[in-house]
């Protein structure tokens, strides 16, 4: 099976610092794959390459077998590609229906008639019907995630990118989105690209697990195996996050 998104040899540098060192990725179609590291090991550097925030300086990106290697994000987005950001950041004096209405505008997939609806499906699938015309500005921090992911969602993309949505969410907050994420990879047969830090939800969602550290690729299997492997236990994980998941 040909891959959805592959990443060959991809470097980037930032003066001459590297932040991706050779980097090779296969990600399938409807797979939930986690990519997880410490702080400053390349991770949202990685999202920004794949989706044309930033251009690798070397090395190539393929999205469902077409070079995609250093077109810009607006390009890639029209392709399929969404994502959401590691703060969330909605349009503030607009409401909930705009915003999530706005992350579809620009795509060429859908007509006006099918875009309203899909915003009006995601709108009751997250929870934030109640709150369509409320000022996006007014919400608290999992409404303001909700409605990211709702924005990201809106064009009906082939895959979603998404940066740390648990962080900032408490426990039952946190089973919520599992549950929610579980969901969308059925009802919309997405293929989910996520960085997380919180290692209980990454053990109970994700197939596959990529581990990154300094900019290169340390790891990479299922959940269960990455957790218990020794160098990334010592450059991450530690021993306590590696009992919390395995028990979770």
């Amino acid at each position: 099976m040909t891959a959805l998104i592959k990443c060959v040899e991809v470097t980037k540098y930032f003066g001459g610092l590297p932040a991706l060192k050779n980097i090779n990725l296969e990600i399938e179609a409807n797979e939930i794959r986690a990519i997880i590291g410490p702080n400053g090991a390349g991770k949202t550097t990685l999202f920004n390459v794949v989706n044309g925030v930033y251009k690798p300086s070397s090395g190539k990106i393929f999205f469902d077998g077409k070079d995609i290697t250093g077109k810009p994000p607006h390009e890639i987005f029209k392709l399929g590609i969404s994502r959401t950001l590691q703060i969330p950041r909605p349009f503030k004096d607009l409401t909930v229906w705009e915003n999530v209405l706005a992350g579809g505008l620009f795509t060429e997939r859908l007509d006006r008639t099918e875009l309203e609806k899909n915003v009006s499906t995601l709108l009751d699938k997250l929870g934030l019907a109640e709150k369509s015309e409320m000022k996006a500005g007014l919400l608290n921090l999992q409404e303001r995630k909700k409605v990211e992911l709702a924005r990201a969602l809106a064009s009906k993309p082939k895959v979603l990118m998404v940066d740390e949505y648990m962080s900032g969410l408490n426990t039952a907050e946190v089973e919520e989105a599992v549950q929610l994420f579980k969901d969308l990879r059925r009802e919309y047969g997405l293929t989910i690209v996520w960085v997380e830090h919180v290692i209980s939800a990454v053990a109970s969602l994700a197939d596959k697990v990529t581990v990154l550290n300094q900019g290169s690729k340390l790891a990479e299997g299922r959940p269960e195996e990455v957790v218990m492997d020794q160098e990334v236990v010592e450059a991450y994980l530690g021993e306590r996050e590696v009992a919390e998941s395995s028990s979770a």
